[in-house]
């Protein structure tokens, strides 16, 4: 084995590591990430619907203002508005 294969081997080695889910690093909490595919089966369970739009930035920040001063996630203030919205009409 040549000494720039074992290099790449040993880097290959670190990248694992790094990538493990339980690795942590200093700044990161411990609470381990929810699953990406968990996360949709609990979404389907609550019967959402991943809708994706683009929007002005202005728009954007406006909509993360208001989220921020409700203390809400996006996504629900999203779908508030939108109920109001359609309401209306």
């Amino acid at each position: 084995m040549k000494k720039t294969d074992l290099a790449k081997s040993d880097a290959k080695k670190l990248m694992g590591k790094m990538a493990v889910p339980g690795a942590t690093s200093f700044g990161t909490s411990t609470n381990p990430a929810i699953d990406k595919r968990e996360q949709r089966k609990r979404d389907q369970a609550l019967g959402l619907v991943p809708f994706a739009v683009k929007l002005n930035g202005d728009l954007v920040k406006r909509l993360h203002d208001l989220a921020n001063e409700g203390g809400l996630d996006l996504n629900t203030v999203v779908a508030e508005l939108l109920v109001k919205g359609l309401d209306a009409q």
